[in-house]
């Protein structure tokens, strides 16, 4: 069960697990704060621990409200786009034709229906980096389940607003943002990493970081840089 302590303006969700000590967190993008407490934790000692931190919370999130934000996307001629970390400029080919896109070393190129909406012209795009992230993920999966010797029944692609992926260690599934497509492909395997090391150990407890540790020694630097690029601009 989550129980919430509140301390001005801050909510913490409160989740109790069978942890020696007490774990605080500040989530990108927005600054979601969580407290993870061993079982037989009061609450009062969770509140009085989280006070004792209460400026380190509020200069991580003040630290995430600063962060570089993209744009809106227009889906316009010689716009910005990213794919794995690089830099494209986007063409817009008008034709009556079925949707789709084409890449080359310089640009990505829309082609789209005469007066294609703003809504169509993402959802192509979107449907697309989800194709490549279908290409990239199984390999990476598979490699991994080797290393760790685990098995990933089902990975999920989808739109999330606070993190970059999930594990459900019970159905031994995982999914991740679609946003992960634009960063550089180094920390789509980091997250893949770490979600997959919660299908052996479920909470970041210490155990959690000792896997991360011994199979992948530059996680800190990956979380690191992930966190630093700039963040999704919300319209949707």
């Amino acid at each position: 069960m989550t129980e919430t302590i509140e301390l001005g303006d801050i909510l913490i969700a409160v989740t109790r697990k069978t942890v020696r000590n007490v774990h605080l967190s500040v989530h990108p993008p927005e600054g979601r704060v969580t407290l993870v407490a061993p079982t037989n934790t009061r609450l009062e000692v969770a509140r009085a621990y989280a006070i004792s931190k209460l400026g380190w919370i509020r200069s991580q999130q003040s630290k995430l409200q600063q962060q570089d934000r993209e744009t809106p996307r227009r889906f316009i001629k010689r716009e910005s786009h990213y794919l794995w970390g690089r830099r494209y400029l986007l063409n817009v080919e008008e034709k009556e034709a079925r949707p789709c896109i084409m890449l080359d070393h310089k640009r990505i190129t829309l082609r789209v229906r005469p007066g294609s909406s703003l809504e169509k012209r993402a959802q192509v795009m979107h449907e697309w980096h989800k194709l490549q992230l279908h290409e990239a993920v199984p390999p990476l999966i598979q490699r991994w389940e080797s290393k760790l010797d685990v098995t990933v029944k089902r990975y999920y692609l989808q739109r999330m607003k606070t993190k970059w992926g999930s594990c459900n260690h019970r159905a031994g599934n995982i999914r991740l943002n679609t946003e992960l497509v634009k960063k550089p492909r180094d920390l789509l395997e980091y997250i893949i990493v770490h979600e997959m090391a919660h299908l052996i150990e479920p909470t970041h407890n210490e155990r959690f970081i000792a896997l991360l540790d011994r199979h992948y020694p530059g996680w800190r630097e990956a979380r690191d840089e992930l966190n630093a690029l700039p963040l999704k601009a919300e319209i949707w």
